[in-house]
């Protein structure tokens, strides 16, 4: 893995984490993801069908 810098995290309301500049993301489990894209996109609902990466399901669950 190359070296970034500074790895920065910006939570979107009500959907996922986008994370720039990283190199890797280890999952809950442990499991090291590859970073290839200078932003991604990171589940925090759990619904994701494509986890840890966020694929939009956020948009259809009912909010409290």
């Amino acid at each position: 893995m190359r070296d970034r810098g500074v790895v920065e995290v910006t939570p979107c309301p009500d959907g996922p984490l986008l994370v720039r500049g990283a190199d890797a993301i280890t999952d809950d489990e442990g499991n090291v993801h590859e970073v290839t894209r200078p932003v991604v996109a990171v589940c925090v609902c759990g619904k994701s069908q494509r986890r840890p990466w966020c694929d939009g399901t956020h948009k259809v669950i009912p909010r409290a």
